[in-house]
């Protein structure tokens, strides 16, 4: 098997054991981090239902022209801001954080700090 599937197939595995831990433990909404090179998404999820409840990403207008580039910790702390302001709003503070296969380290760390100092519990 070649590297680049190695790699694929471990991310795919991480995902998958993150994600089914948090939903097996917490019966809080999760709040799901998608990271690309140049944009950033958030979504808070409740998974008994199958709904996404609020989200946020630096491709929304009303977020993105607050933005300079998605790709960066900035935009990073400016989705987590606007993802607990909308939570909040929504009448949701609890949340599960699901990193996905990411680590708990730059952008990512940015936005669940972010979220946390704007009112989320994790």
């Amino acid at each position: 098997m070649n590297h680049q599937k190695t790699n694929a197939h471990q991310r795919t595995r991480r995902r998958y054991r993150v994600r089914n831990s948090i939903k097996k433990h917490s019966t809080r909404p999760r709040l799901a981090v998608f990271r690309s090179h140049k944009h950033i998404h958030a979504q808070i999820i409740d998974d008994e239902r199958g709904q996404t409840l609020v989200s946020a990403s630096t491709v929304q207008k009303d977020l993105a022209s607050s933005v300079k580039y998605g790709g960066n910790k900035a935009a990073a702390q400016a989705i987590g801001k606007a993802i607990a302001e909308r939570a909040l709003a929504a009448g949701l503070k609890d949340v599960a954080f699901d990193r996905r296969e990411y680590q708990y380290h730059g952008r990512v760390a940015a936005l669940a700090d972010a979220a946390r100092e704007a009112g989320l519990n994790f």
